[in-house]
This record gives C-alpha cells, structure tokens and sequence, in this order.
C-alpha cells in the first residue's frame, strides 16, 4: 500500500513536470499599418532605384539624448525594452514604451531621448534605396537649437 502512495505520488509530480500541449496555430498580430508617420504626415513615395533593407537594433543607455538627424527614407520599428521619447524639431513628441510600433518621421529633424532608468531597445526597419544614407545628422552649425533640447529638454523657441 506504501508503495502505491507512493507511485500515485510520484505520478502527479511528474505529470505536473511534462511539457505543456502548445497549440499549433500561428498567430500574426499586425502592429501597425498606416501611409502616414506617427506625426501624421503622408509618407513619401518609393524612389526609383534599386531597393535596399536594412534592419537595424539599436540600444539606447539610460538618460540619453540623440542627435538631432533625420531619415531620407521611410523606416519603421518596434520598442523591444525600455522607454524612448521621439521629438521632431517643431515640438511633436512621442512616447514609447515596450511593444510599441512607430512609422518614423521622414526628412523631418528629430531626435530621440531614453528618460528611463534601464537601455531602451528598439528594432528598425530602413526601405531605402541602394547607397542611400538611412541617417543624416544635423551639421554643427545648424545645432544651436538641439544643444538647447539636450539640457532643457524642451523645444527653443
């Protein structure tokens, strides 16, 4: 009788141990699908020329501010971790948290900051053209207005 107590034991731990049934289904959540950036801009046709994909992961450390640059292609990501804050020179802002998709702002100047405590984390996907630059920094003389962003946190006037 000991012996069966301790069979039927043994069998409803290890049943509980047993790899779990996983339904087959493939499940596809769409994120995001739009013809606009999250600014609500259109976005710009496709050029012409020979297409080039480029998909980026890009961490952000913690309290960290971009430079100010801007995308002469249509790109799009997802915030896999962390938190990141999108503001376009003329004041939009955007905050993302994990999960979160974006159509990114085409030729517009903007930057991103990560305001949180842990690295923000976020995969990009750049259609652009063969040889085209995904990202163009603002030139120096022109950062009068993002060297203000960076420690007031705000747009200048």
């Amino acid at each position: 009788m000991k012996n069966a107590v301790y069979c039927i034991v043994f069998a409803i731990l290890t049943a509980g141990c047993a790899s779990p049934q996983y339904n087959n289904s493939v499940q596809s959540i769409q994120l995001v699908k739009s013809s606009a950036s999250w600014d609500g801009q259109p976005l710009p046709a496709y050029k012409t020329g020979r297409p080039e994909i480029t998909i980026l992961r890009i961490t952000i450390p913690p309290n960290h501010t971009l430079p100010m640059h801007k995308h002469p292609i249509i790109n799009a990501g997802v915030l896999l971790k962390g938190e990141l804050t999108v503001i376009t020179e003329s004041g939009g802002i955007l905050h993302l948290k994990p999960y979160d998709p974006i159509v990114e702002v085409v030729d517009t100047w903007h930057y991103g900051r990560n305001e949180g405590d842990e690295p923000a984390e976020i995969i990009v996907f750049y259609a652009g053209e063969k040889g085209e630059p995904i990202t163009i920094k603002k030139p120096e003389n022109e950062l009068s207005q993002n060297k203000e962003l960076n420690t007031t946190g705000k747009p200048a006037p």
